[in-house]
Protein backbone atom coordinates (compact mmCIF):
# COMPACT_ATOMS: atom_id res chain seq x y z
CA UNK A 1 0.00 0.00 0.00
CA UNK A 2 1.67 3.34 -1.04
CA UNK A 3 1.53 6.26 1.05
CA UNK A 4 -1.23 8.61 0.04
CA UNK A 5 -0.42 11.95 0.35
CA UNK A 6 1.89 14.67 -1.38
CA UNK A 7 4.09 14.74 2.66
CA UNK A 8 6.54 12.17 0.45
CA UNK A 9 8.03 15.18 -1.29
CA UNK A 10 8.38 16.84 2.05
CA UNK A 11 10.32 13.92 3.32
CA UNK A 12 12.29 13.36 0.36
CA UNK A 13 13.75 16.82 0.90
CA UNK A 14 14.50 16.11 4.36
CA UNK A 15 16.31 12.64 3.25
CA UNK A 16 18.26 14.62 0.76
CA UNK A 17 18.95 17.66 2.68
CA UNK A 18 19.98 16.56 6.00
CA UNK A 19 21.27 13.05 7.79
CA UNK A 20 17.99 12.66 9.84
CA UNK A 21 15.36 10.12 9.09
CA UNK A 22 12.07 10.39 8.32
CA UNK A 23 9.55 8.24 7.06
CA UNK A 24 6.14 9.17 4.94
CA UNK A 25 2.98 8.65 6.65
CA UNK A 26 -0.33 8.04 5.40
CA UNK A 27 -1.76 11.41 5.71
CA UNK A 28 -5.70 12.18 5.84
CA UNK A 29 -7.37 15.10 5.37
CA UNK A 30 -10.79 14.52 7.06
CA UNK A 31 -12.22 17.84 6.00
CA UNK A 32 -11.37 17.13 2.44
CA UNK A 33 -12.81 13.45 2.55
CA UNK A 34 -16.61 14.30 1.55
CA UNK A 35 -16.20 16.74 -0.96
CA UNK A 36 -17.60 16.01 -4.57
CA UNK A 37 -15.42 15.79 -7.10
CA UNK A 38 -16.12 17.88 -10.27
CA UNK A 39 -16.70 15.22 -12.61
CA UNK A 40 -18.73 17.73 -14.77
CA UNK A 41 -16.71 20.71 -15.66
CA UNK A 42 -19.53 22.85 -17.44
CA UNK A 43 -21.81 22.38 -14.41
CA UNK A 44 -19.95 24.94 -12.96
CA UNK A 45 -19.19 27.10 -15.24
CA UNK A 46 -15.94 25.73 -17.07
CA UNK A 47 -16.59 25.09 -20.72
CA UNK A 48 -13.30 23.36 -21.47
CA UNK A 49 -12.07 20.21 -20.73
CA UNK A 50 -9.50 19.73 -18.03
CA UNK A 51 -6.20 20.09 -20.12
CA UNK A 52 -4.33 18.45 -17.43
CA UNK A 53 -6.29 14.86 -17.67
CA UNK A 54 -4.49 12.31 -19.82
CA UNK A 55 -6.05 11.06 -23.23
CA UNK A 56 -4.41 7.58 -22.76
CA UNK A 57 -3.56 6.86 -19.27
CA UNK A 58 -5.62 5.13 -17.25
CA UNK A 59 -7.64 7.27 -14.83
CA UNK A 60 -11.11 6.82 -13.45
CA UNK A 61 -13.34 9.87 -14.48
CA UNK A 62 -12.88 11.46 -10.81
CA UNK A 63 -11.16 11.37 -7.17
CA UNK A 64 -7.92 9.51 -5.92
CA UNK A 65 -6.46 6.67 -6.95
CA UNK A 66 -2.66 5.06 -6.36
CA UNK A 67 -1.40 1.31 -6.34
CA UNK A 68 -2.42 -0.70 -9.03
CA UNK A 69 -3.52 -4.21 -7.26
CA UNK A 70 -4.05 -7.85 -8.34
CA UNK A 71 -3.71 -6.98 -11.87
CA UNK A 72 -3.85 -10.31 -14.21
CA UNK A 73 -5.20 -11.96 -17.37
CA UNK A 74 -8.23 -14.21 -16.87
CA UNK A 75 -10.46 -15.90 -19.59
CA UNK A 76 -9.65 -13.41 -22.29
CA UNK A 77 -10.44 -10.26 -20.25
CA UNK A 78 -7.33 -7.83 -18.41
CA UNK A 79 -8.16 -6.89 -14.74
CA UNK A 80 -6.75 -3.63 -13.44
CA UNK A 81 -7.85 -2.94 -9.84
CA UNK A 82 -6.36 -0.02 -8.05
CA UNK A 83 -6.54 1.73 -5.03
CA UNK A 84 -9.29 4.61 -5.01
CA UNK A 85 -10.86 6.96 -2.82
CA UNK A 86 -14.70 6.97 -3.69
CA UNK A 87 -15.14 10.33 -1.65
CA UNK A 88 -12.74 12.47 -2.45
CA UNK A 89 -9.37 13.61 -4.58
CA UNK A 90 -7.23 12.95 -1.53
CA UNK A 91 -6.15 9.90 0.09
CA UNK A 92 -8.62 7.82 2.21
CA UNK A 93 -11.57 5.53 2.36
CA UNK A 94 -9.64 3.23 0.44
CA UNK A 95 -11.12 0.73 -1.70
CA UNK A 96 -10.12 -1.99 -4.61
CA UNK A 97 -11.63 -0.58 -7.77
CA UNK A 98 -11.95 -2.53 -11.01
CA UNK A 99 -11.56 -2.05 -14.55
CA UNK A 100 -11.41 -4.37 -16.98
CA UNK A 101 -9.85 -4.22 -20.76
CA UNK A 102 -9.58 -6.96 -23.43
CA UNK A 103 -6.73 -4.82 -25.18
CA UNK A 104 -5.03 -3.22 -22.55
CA UNK A 105 -6.04 0.27 -24.26
CA UNK A 106 -9.51 0.92 -23.73
CA UNK A 107 -11.36 0.34 -20.30
CA UNK A 108 -14.61 -0.63 -18.72
CA UNK A 109 -14.69 0.81 -15.03
CA UNK A 110 -16.69 -1.34 -13.25
CA UNK A 111 -18.03 -0.85 -9.75
CA UNK A 112 -15.67 -1.33 -6.33
CA UNK A 113 -14.53 -5.19 -6.03
CA UNK A 114 -13.33 -4.88 -3.03
CA UNK A 115 -14.82 -2.54 0.51
CA UNK A 116 -14.47 -2.29 4.22
CA UNK A 117 -17.37 -5.19 5.11
CA UNK A 118 -16.14 -6.92 7.92
CA UNK A 119 -13.96 -6.80 10.96
CA UNK A 120 -10.74 -7.94 9.55
CA UNK A 121 -10.50 -4.85 6.69
CA UNK A 122 -13.17 -2.14 8.69
CA UNK A 123 -10.44 0.61 8.80
CA UNK A 124 -9.44 -0.19 4.86
CA UNK A 125 -8.75 -2.63 2.12
CA UNK A 126 -5.26 -1.85 0.73
CA UNK A 127 -3.31 -3.61 -1.60
CA UNK A 128 -2.55 -6.71 -2.67
CA UNK A 129 -2.71 -9.45 -5.47
CA UNK A 130 -4.39 -11.91 -7.30
CA UNK A 131 -3.56 -15.71 -8.12
CA UNK A 132 -5.05 -18.27 -10.07
CA UNK A 133 -5.62 -21.43 -8.16
CA UNK A 134 -4.97 -25.18 -10.23
CA UNK A 135 -8.86 -25.24 -10.72
CA UNK A 136 -8.89 -21.82 -12.33
CA UNK A 137 -10.39 -19.99 -9.39
CA UNK A 138 -8.71 -16.38 -9.42
CA UNK A 139 -7.80 -15.40 -5.44
CA UNK A 140 -6.93 -11.75 -4.07
CA UNK A 141 -5.11 -11.25 -1.12
CA UNK A 142 -5.00 -8.22 0.48
CA UNK A 143 -4.26 -6.31 3.23
CA UNK A 144 -7.39 -5.02 5.60
CA UNK A 145 -6.86 -2.51 8.48
CA UNK A 146 -8.73 -4.20 11.14
CA UNK A 147 -10.72 -2.87 13.98
CA UNK A 148 -7.77 -2.30 16.19
CA UNK A 149 -5.80 -0.36 13.38
CA UNK A 150 -3.35 -3.70 12.90
CA UNK A 151 -2.61 -5.02 8.82
CA UNK A 152 -3.93 -8.65 8.16
CA UNK A 153 -3.77 -10.28 5.30
CA UNK A 154 -6.95 -11.31 3.62
CA UNK A 155 -8.22 -13.69 0.62
CA UNK A 156 -11.43 -12.82 -1.29
CA UNK A 157 -12.77 -14.84 -3.95
CA UNK A 158 -14.95 -13.88 -7.02
CA UNK A 159 -18.77 -14.97 -6.43
CA UNK A 160 -19.76 -16.11 -9.64
CA UNK A 161 -17.61 -17.38 -11.70
CA UNK A 162 -20.03 -17.79 -15.05
CA UNK A 163 -19.32 -13.79 -14.77
CA UNK A 164 -16.34 -13.23 -17.11
CA UNK A 165 -15.40 -9.56 -15.91
CA UNK A 166 -15.26 -10.68 -12.26
CA UNK A 167 -17.67 -8.15 -11.17
CA UNK A 168 -18.75 -9.19 -7.15
CA UNK A 169 -16.10 -10.54 -4.71
CA UNK A 170 -16.82 -12.35 -1.86
CA UNK A 171 -14.17 -12.74 1.30
CA UNK A 172 -14.40 -15.40 3.68
CA UNK A 173 -15.52 -15.71 7.70
CA UNK A 174 -11.94 -17.58 8.02
CA UNK A 175 -10.22 -13.85 7.47
CA UNK A 176 -7.75 -12.94 8.27
CA UNK A 177 -5.94 -15.84 6.60
CA UNK A 178 -2.25 -14.13 7.77
CA UNK A 179 -2.01 -11.88 10.85
CA UNK A 180 1.33 -10.57 12.21
CA UNK A 181 3.18 -12.89 14.47
CA UNK A 182 4.75 -12.22 17.56
CA UNK A 183 7.91 -9.90 16.45
CA UNK A 184 6.13 -8.66 13.11
CA UNK A 185 6.04 -4.89 13.36
CA UNK A 186 2.01 -5.20 12.92
CA UNK A 187 1.34 -1.20 11.88
CA UNK A 188 3.87 -2.10 8.94
CA UNK A 189 2.77 -5.64 7.53
CA UNK A 190 1.21 -5.62 4.31
CA UNK A 191 0.76 -5.56 0.28
CA UNK A 192 1.25 -9.63 -0.17
CA UNK A 193 2.41 -10.42 -3.41
CA UNK A 194 0.90 -13.19 -5.87
CA UNK A 195 1.34 -16.69 -4.62
CA UNK A 196 3.36 -19.05 -6.42
CA UNK A 197 3.23 -22.89 -5.80
CA UNK A 198 6.77 -24.67 -5.55
CA UNK A 199 7.92 -28.11 -6.25
CA UNK A 200 6.85 -29.51 -2.81
CA UNK A 201 2.94 -28.02 -3.50
CA UNK A 202 3.22 -25.55 -0.91
CA UNK A 203 2.00 -21.89 -1.46
CA UNK A 204 4.38 -19.17 -0.83
CA UNK A 205 3.74 -15.28 -0.97
CA UNK A 206 5.84 -12.77 0.17
CA UNK A 207 4.74 -9.80 2.56
CA UNK A 208 6.59 -6.01 3.48
CA UNK A 209 7.33 -5.13 6.62
CA UNK A 210 10.41 -3.58 8.71
CA UNK A 211 12.16 -4.06 11.83
CA UNK A 212 13.28 -0.07 12.80
CA UNK A 213 14.97 1.01 9.83
CA UNK A 214 15.67 -2.75 8.17
CA UNK A 215 13.10 -3.32 5.39
CA UNK A 216 11.93 -7.00 5.37
CA UNK A 217 10.44 -9.35 2.91
CA UNK A 218 8.98 -11.94 4.77
CA UNK A 219 7.60 -15.58 3.37
CA UNK A 220 4.19 -17.02 4.03
CA UNK A 221 3.41 -20.97 3.02
CA UNK A 222 0.34 -22.91 2.85
CA UNK A 223 -1.15 -25.82 2.09
CA UNK A 224 -4.22 -24.92 1.58
CA UNK A 225 -4.26 -21.29 0.78
CA UNK A 226 -6.47 -20.67 4.17
CA UNK A 227 -3.86 -21.35 6.81
CA UNK A 228 -0.15 -19.13 6.32
CA UNK A 229 2.41 -19.81 8.56
CA UNK A 230 5.55 -17.81 8.24
CA UNK A 231 8.95 -19.64 6.87
CA UNK A 232 12.04 -20.41 9.11
CA UNK A 233 13.72 -17.21 7.19
CA UNK A 234 13.35 -13.54 5.94
CA UNK A 235 13.44 -14.20 2.06
CA UNK A 236 15.56 -11.02 1.87
CA UNK A 237 16.00 -7.48 3.78
CA UNK A 238 18.07 -4.45 3.39
CA UNK A 239 19.00 -1.16 5.51
CA UNK A 240 16.44 1.13 3.55
CA UNK A 241 13.32 2.00 5.93
CA UNK A 242 9.91 -0.51 4.90
CA UNK A 243 9.53 -2.40 1.99
CA UNK A 244 6.20 -1.47 0.77
CA UNK A 245 4.59 -3.05 -2.59
CA UNK A 246 7.13 -6.37 -2.75
CA UNK A 247 7.09 -8.07 -6.01
CA UNK A 248 8.54 -11.94 -6.66
CA UNK A 249 8.38 -13.62 -9.79
CA UNK A 250 10.71 -15.57 -12.09
CA UNK A 251 12.54 -14.08 -15.61
CA UNK A 252 14.14 -16.95 -18.06
CA UNK A 253 17.80 -15.36 -19.56
CA UNK A 254 16.73 -17.70 -23.14
CA UNK A 255 14.09 -19.00 -24.45
CA UNK A 256 12.72 -22.66 -23.61
CA UNK A 257 14.85 -21.76 -20.63
CA UNK A 258 15.31 -25.19 -17.85
CA UNK A 259 14.95 -24.63 -13.92
CA UNK A 260 18.54 -24.01 -13.23
CA UNK A 261 18.13 -20.71 -16.04
CA UNK A 262 15.44 -19.19 -14.65
CA UNK A 263 16.18 -15.99 -12.39
CA UNK A 264 14.23 -14.90 -9.68
CA UNK A 265 13.42 -10.99 -9.50
CA UNK A 266 12.72 -9.01 -6.63
CA UNK A 267 11.36 -5.49 -6.60
CA UNK A 268 10.07 -3.58 -2.72
CA UNK A 269 8.68 -0.17 -3.13
CA UNK A 270 11.06 1.87 -0.68
CA UNK A 271 8.57 3.92 1.81
CA UNK A 272 11.50 6.87 2.59
CA UNK A 273 12.74 7.88 -0.71
CA UNK A 274 9.68 7.14 -2.91
CA UNK A 275 11.67 4.78 -5.06
CA UNK A 276 11.19 1.34 -6.46
CA UNK A 277 14.89 -0.99 -6.95
CA UNK A 278 15.17 -4.28 -7.96
CA UNK A 279 17.70 -7.13 -7.99
CA UNK A 280 17.42 -10.68 -9.50
CA UNK A 281 19.71 -13.64 -8.97
CA UNK A 282 18.71 -17.00 -7.54
CA UNK A 283 15.82 -18.84 -5.07
CA UNK A 284 16.33 -22.03 -3.59
CA UNK A 285 12.90 -23.54 -3.38
CA UNK A 286 14.07 -26.19 -1.54
CA UNK A 287 15.57 -23.98 1.18
CA UNK A 288 13.51 -21.08 0.57
CA UNK A 289 16.41 -18.62 0.20
CA UNK A 290 17.00 -15.97 -2.21
CA UNK A 291 20.58 -15.03 -3.58
CA UNK A 292 20.64 -11.81 -5.84
CA UNK A 293 23.16 -11.96 -8.78
CA UNK A 294 26.72 -10.77 -6.97
CA UNK A 295 27.12 -8.13 -9.79
CA UNK A 296 24.00 -6.38 -8.74
CA UNK A 297 24.10 -3.47 -6.11
CA UNK A 298 21.39 -3.93 -3.73
CA UNK A 299 19.32 -1.67 -1.82
CA UNK A 300 19.25 2.23 -2.62
CA UNK A 301 21.83 1.69 -5.12
CA UNK A 302 20.28 -1.20 -6.95
CA UNK A 303 18.43 -0.96 -10.23
CA UNK A 304 14.97 0.36 -10.82
CA UNK A 305 12.12 0.07 -13.27
CA UNK A 306 12.01 3.52 -13.62
CA UNK A 307 13.99 6.61 -12.53
CA UNK A 308 11.40 9.04 -11.91
CA UNK A 309 8.18 9.47 -10.61
CA UNK A 310 7.16 5.92 -10.36
CA UNK A 311 5.65 3.80 -7.92
CA UNK A 312 3.64 0.87 -5.88
CA UNK A 313 4.44 -1.30 -9.02
CA UNK A 314 3.07 -4.68 -10.03
CA UNK A 315 3.61 -7.37 -12.75
CA UNK A 316 1.55 -10.10 -14.08
CA UNK A 317 2.02 -12.90 -16.84
CA UNK A 318 -0.34 -12.27 -19.71
CA UNK A 319 -0.81 -15.87 -20.65
CA UNK A 320 -2.09 -15.01 -24.18
CA UNK A 321 0.99 -13.57 -25.70
CA UNK A 322 3.58 -15.22 -23.07
CA UNK A 323 4.76 -12.16 -21.57
CA UNK A 324 5.25 -10.28 -18.05
CA UNK A 325 3.45 -6.68 -18.33
CA UNK A 326 4.17 -4.29 -15.67
CA UNK A 327 1.94 -1.58 -14.15
CA UNK A 328 3.08 1.48 -11.64
CA UNK A 329 1.41 4.16 -10.57
CA UNK A 330 1.92 8.21 -10.75
CA UNK A 331 1.25 10.65 -8.01
CA UNK A 332 0.64 14.20 -8.63
CA UNK A 333 3.30 17.01 -8.49
CA UNK A 334 1.03 19.62 -7.48
CA UNK A 335 -0.49 20.67 -4.55
CA UNK A 336 -3.46 19.18 -2.72
CA UNK A 337 -5.43 22.27 -3.07
CA UNK A 338 -4.61 21.88 -7.08
CA UNK A 339 -6.32 18.35 -6.85
CA UNK A 340 -9.48 19.08 -4.73
CA UNK A 341 -9.78 21.84 -7.73
CA UNK A 342 -9.38 19.35 -10.21
CA UNK A 343 -11.53 16.73 -8.94
CA UNK A 344 -8.75 14.02 -9.50
CA UNK A 345 -5.16 12.99 -8.41
CA UNK A 346 -3.48 9.50 -9.86
CA UNK A 347 -2.54 7.93 -12.99
CA UNK A 348 -1.75 4.46 -13.67
CA UNK A 349 1.79 4.62 -16.21
CA UNK A 350 0.98 2.64 -19.43
CA UNK A 351 1.55 -0.84 -19.23
CA UNK A 352 4.79 -2.10 -19.89
CA UNK A 353 6.40 -5.20 -21.23
CA UNK A 354 9.51 -6.71 -19.77
CA UNK A 355 12.19 -9.03 -19.48
CA UNK A 356 15.85 -9.74 -19.24
CA UNK A 357 18.29 -8.08 -21.23
CA UNK A 358 20.27 -10.24 -23.47
CA UNK A 359 23.30 -9.44 -21.20
CA UNK A 360 21.87 -10.17 -18.22
CA UNK A 361 22.28 -6.92 -16.59
CA UNK A 362 19.17 -5.49 -15.87
CA UNK A 363 15.55 -5.72 -16.85
CA UNK A 364 14.28 -4.52 -19.84
CA UNK A 365 10.77 -2.72 -20.69
CA UNK A 366 8.70 -1.39 -23.41
CA UNK A 367 5.16 0.36 -23.99
CA UNK A 368 2.59 -2.69 -24.73
CA UNK A 369 2.47 -2.90 -28.41
CA UNK A 370 -1.62 -2.07 -28.04
CA UNK A 371 -0.70 1.30 -27.15
CA UNK A 372 0.39 1.82 -31.22
CA UNK A 373 -3.05 1.74 -32.28
CA UNK A 374 -3.95 4.59 -30.84
CA UNK A 375 -1.35 6.34 -33.64
CA UNK A 376 -3.12 8.21 -35.42
CA UNK A 377 -0.93 11.50 -38.14
CA UNK A 378 2.20 10.80 -39.05
CA UNK A 379 5.42 13.00 -38.81
CA UNK A 380 8.73 12.10 -40.58
CA UNK A 381 12.39 13.28 -40.08
CA UNK A 382 15.62 11.70 -41.30
CA UNK A 383 18.81 12.89 -41.24
CA UNK A 384 18.58 15.80 -39.88
CA UNK A 385 21.53 18.13 -38.66
CA UNK A 386 21.09 19.85 -35.06
CA UNK A 387 24.04 21.80 -35.61
CA UNK A 388 25.55 22.76 -31.68
CA UNK A 389 23.64 25.51 -29.98
CA UNK A 390 20.52 25.12 -32.51
CA UNK A 391 17.02 23.99 -31.95
CA UNK A 392 14.28 23.28 -34.35
CA UNK A 393 10.36 22.42 -33.71
CA UNK A 394 8.38 19.30 -34.69
CA UNK A 395 5.73 20.13 -36.87
CA UNK A 396 2.82 18.46 -38.28
CA UNK A 397 1.44 16.88 -35.47
CA UNK A 398 -2.53 18.06 -34.64
CA UNK A 399 -1.63 17.83 -30.86
CA UNK A 400 1.91 17.60 -29.04
CA UNK A 401 -0.05 17.35 -26.27
CA UNK A 402 -1.02 13.90 -27.18
CA UNK A 403 1.97 12.27 -28.76
CA UNK A 404 3.77 9.61 -29.42
CA UNK A 405 7.82 10.36 -29.99
CA UNK A 406 10.39 8.12 -31.42
CA UNK A 407 13.37 9.48 -32.38
CA UNK A 408 17.05 8.13 -32.79
CA UNK A 409 20.36 10.56 -32.50
CA UNK A 410 23.59 10.59 -33.24
CA UNK A 411 26.21 12.18 -31.69
CA UNK A 412 28.68 13.61 -34.37
CA UNK A 413 31.40 14.20 -32.25
CA UNK A 414 32.42 12.16 -29.03
CA UNK A 415 35.87 13.65 -28.63
CA UNK A 416 34.30 16.68 -27.28
CA UNK A 417 32.54 14.98 -24.25
CA UNK A 418 33.42 16.23 -21.12
CA UNK A 419 35.05 14.38 -18.44
CA UNK A 420 33.31 12.82 -15.81
CA UNK A 421 33.65 14.85 -12.82
CA UNK A 422 35.36 12.84 -10.21
CA UNK A 423 33.45 14.84 -7.85
CA UNK A 424 30.32 13.30 -8.80
CA UNK A 425 31.45 9.31 -8.01
CA UNK A 426 29.29 7.69 -6.26
CA UNK A 427 27.13 10.39 -6.56
CA UNK A 428 23.42 9.65 -8.37
CA UNK A 429 22.52 10.06 -11.08
CA UNK A 430 19.58 12.78 -10.02
CA UNK A 431 22.55 14.59 -8.19
CA UNK A 432 24.20 15.15 -11.67
CA UNK A 433 21.13 15.65 -13.84
CA UNK A 434 20.56 18.78 -11.22
CA UNK A 435 23.74 19.86 -11.19
CA UNK A 436 24.09 19.81 -15.67
CA UNK A 437 20.36 20.43 -16.32
CA UNK A 438 19.29 20.81 -20.17
CA UNK A 439 20.22 24.70 -19.48
CA UNK A 440 23.89 23.75 -18.79
CA UNK A 441 26.13 24.15 -21.58
CA UNK A 442 28.17 20.67 -22.48
CA UNK A 443 30.39 18.86 -24.92
CA UNK A 444 28.41 16.33 -26.03
CA UNK A 445 24.86 17.30 -25.09
CA UNK A 446 22.58 17.93 -23.30
CA UNK A 447 20.15 17.15 -27.09
CA UNK A 448 16.74 15.67 -26.57
CA UNK A 449 13.21 16.97 -27.21
CA UNK A 450 11.93 20.07 -25.36
CA UNK A 451 8.21 18.30 -25.18
CA UNK A 452 5.01 20.46 -23.56
CA UNK A 453 6.77 23.41 -24.59
CA UNK A 454 4.87 27.46 -25.47
CA UNK A 455 5.40 29.04 -28.34
CA UNK A 456 7.79 31.76 -26.81
CA UNK A 457 9.39 28.75 -25.30
CA UNK A 458 9.24 30.15 -21.28
CA UNK A 459 7.35 26.71 -20.97
CA UNK A 460 9.10 23.32 -21.81
CA UNK A 461 9.78 20.20 -20.20
CA UNK A 462 13.34 18.53 -21.22
CA UNK A 463 13.92 14.69 -21.96
CA UNK A 464 17.71 14.56 -22.95
CA UNK A 465 21.20 12.79 -22.84
CA UNK A 466 24.32 14.00 -21.85
CA UNK A 467 27.78 12.05 -22.74
CA UNK A 468 30.90 12.19 -20.89
CA UNK A 469 34.27 10.67 -21.41
CA UNK A 470 34.49 7.52 -18.56
CA UNK A 471 37.08 7.54 -15.96
CA UNK A 472 39.72 4.82 -17.22
CA UNK A 473 38.18 2.43 -18.69
CA UNK A 474 37.51 4.44 -22.21
CA UNK A 475 33.78 3.73 -21.84
CA UNK A 476 31.61 6.58 -21.96
CA UNK A 477 28.85 7.76 -18.99
CA UNK A 478 25.80 8.27 -21.32
CA UNK A 479 23.00 10.33 -18.80
CA UNK A 480 19.65 10.18 -19.25
CA UNK A 481 17.59 13.18 -17.76
CA UNK A 482 14.00 14.43 -17.47
CA UNK A 483 14.04 18.24 -16.34
CA UNK A 484 10.97 19.82 -15.77
CA UNK A 485 12.18 23.18 -13.74
CA UNK A 486 10.59 25.20 -16.42
CA UNK A 487 7.35 23.21 -17.55
CA UNK A 488 5.05 26.13 -15.40
CA UNK A 489 4.61 29.24 -15.03
CA UNK A 490 3.11 27.55 -11.69
CA UNK A 491 5.78 28.27 -8.77
CA UNK A 492 4.24 26.15 -6.30
CA UNK A 493 4.61 22.89 -7.94
CA UNK A 494 7.34 20.09 -7.37
CA UNK A 495 9.47 19.86 -10.41
CA UNK A 496 12.32 17.80 -9.67
CA UNK A 497 14.63 16.83 -12.15
CA UNK A 498 14.83 12.59 -12.68
CA UNK A 499 18.24 11.04 -14.08
CA UNK A 500 19.68 7.31 -14.70
CA UNK A 501 22.85 6.25 -16.20
CA UNK A 502 22.37 4.05 -19.31
CA UNK A 503 24.10 1.05 -19.46
CA UNK A 504 25.38 0.91 -23.27
CA UNK A 505 28.29 1.67 -25.16
CA UNK A 506 28.23 4.59 -26.96
CA UNK A 507 31.52 3.93 -28.76
CA UNK A 508 29.89 0.20 -30.48
CA UNK A 509 26.45 2.12 -31.34
CA UNK A 510 28.42 4.72 -33.93
CA UNK A 511 27.08 7.51 -31.31
CA UNK A 512 23.44 6.95 -31.63
CA UNK A 513 21.45 6.54 -28.93
CA UNK A 514 17.71 6.39 -29.45
CA UNK A 515 14.37 7.48 -27.62
CA UNK A 516 10.93 7.23 -27.33
CA UNK A 517 8.55 9.69 -25.12
CA UNK A 518 4.87 9.59 -24.67
CA UNK A 519 3.40 12.69 -24.13
CA UNK A 520 0.02 12.68 -22.38
CA UNK A 521 -0.86 16.44 -21.33
CA UNK A 522 0.59 16.03 -17.68
CA UNK A 523 2.26 12.99 -18.12
CA UNK A 524 5.86 12.47 -20.01
CA UNK A 525 6.87 8.93 -19.95
CA UNK A 526 10.33 8.45 -21.72
CA UNK A 527 12.45 5.16 -22.42
CA UNK A 528 15.87 5.69 -23.59
CA UNK A 529 18.26 2.54 -25.05
CA UNK A 530 15.42 1.02 -26.50
CA UNK A 531 14.19 0.35 -23.01
CA UNK A 532 17.12 -0.12 -20.71
CA UNK A 533 16.10 3.15 -19.13
CA UNK A 534 12.57 4.77 -18.09
CA UNK A 535 11.78 8.35 -16.40
CA UNK A 536 8.21 9.24 -15.72
CA UNK A 537 7.36 12.86 -15.29
CA UNK A 538 4.58 14.78 -13.71
CA UNK A 539 4.43 18.27 -15.16
CA UNK A 540 1.37 20.91 -15.37
CA UNK A 541 2.29 23.86 -18.38
CA UNK A 542 0.11 26.81 -18.30
CA UNK A 543 0.55 27.48 -21.57
CA UNK A 544 1.73 24.80 -23.70
CA UNK A 545 -1.81 23.09 -23.21
CA UNK A 546 -4.21 21.31 -25.81
CA UNK A 547 -3.30 22.84 -29.72
CA UNK A 548 -1.08 25.40 -28.01
CA UNK A 549 1.82 22.92 -27.50
CA UNK A 550 4.70 22.70 -29.11
CA UNK A 551 7.33 20.08 -29.46
CA UNK A 552 11.05 20.59 -30.48
CA UNK A 553 14.56 18.94 -31.13
CA UNK A 554 17.52 20.74 -29.52
CA UNK A 555 21.21 19.98 -28.86
CA UNK A 556 23.21 23.11 -26.42
CA UNK A 557 26.20 21.10 -26.63
CA UNK A 558 29.65 21.59 -28.43
CA UNK A 559 29.11 18.56 -30.74
CA UNK A 560 26.57 18.45 -33.91
CA UNK A 561 23.79 15.97 -33.33
CA UNK A 562 22.07 14.16 -36.21
CA UNK A 563 18.30 13.06 -35.99
CA UNK A 564 19.00 9.86 -37.91
CA UNK A 565 15.46 8.92 -37.28
CA UNK A 566 12.35 10.89 -36.09
CA UNK A 567 8.77 9.41 -36.03
CA UNK A 568 6.24 11.18 -34.48
CA UNK A 569 2.21 10.67 -34.27
CA UNK A 570 -0.64 12.06 -32.90
CA UNK A 571 -2.33 10.15 -30.35
CA UNK A 572 -5.87 8.87 -29.61
CA UNK A 573 -8.00 8.99 -26.66
CA UNK A 574 -8.41 5.62 -25.23
CA UNK A 575 -11.98 4.71 -24.63
CA UNK A 576 -12.79 4.56 -20.73
CA UNK A 577 -15.71 4.16 -20.14
CA UNK A 578 -18.40 2.33 -17.40
CA UNK A 579 -20.77 0.76 -20.04
CA UNK A 580 -19.91 -2.72 -20.17
CA UNK A 581 -21.47 -3.24 -23.49
CA UNK A 582 -18.47 -0.89 -24.56
CA UNK A 583 -15.98 -3.60 -23.87
CA UNK A 584 -14.77 -5.08 -27.64
CA UNK A 585 -14.50 -8.85 -26.99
Amino acid sequence: MAIGARTWVVFLLLALLSSSVAEASHRVFPDLQSLDAVADRAAVGVDDPDPLRTGFHFQPPSHWINDPNGVMYYKGVYHLFYQYNPKAAVWGNIVWAHAVSTDLVNWVTLQPAIYPTAPFDVNGCWSGSATVLPDSTPAIMYTGIDGDGLQVQNVAYPKDLSDPYLREWVKPDYNPVIAPNAGVNATAFRDPTTAWRGPDGLWRLVIGTKDNHRGLAVLYRSRDFKRWAPARRVLHYGDTGMWECPDFYPVSTSPGAVLGDVKHVLKVSLDLTRFEYYTFGAYDHATETYVPDAALADGNDGLRYDYGNFYASKTFLDQAKQRRILWGWANESDSTEDDVRKGWAGVQAIPRKIWLALDGKQLMQWPVAEVESLRGNHVNITDRLVEAGSYFEVQGLMSPAQADVEVSFAAMDLDKAEPFDPAWRGADAQTVCAAQGADVKGGVGPFGLWVLASDELKERTAVFFRVFKGEGDGKHVVLMCNDPSRSSYADHLYKPTFAGFIDVDITKTGGKIPLRTLIDHSMVESFGGHGRMSILSRVYPTKAVGDKARLYVFNHGDSDVKVTHLNAYDMRSAKISNHIDQLTR
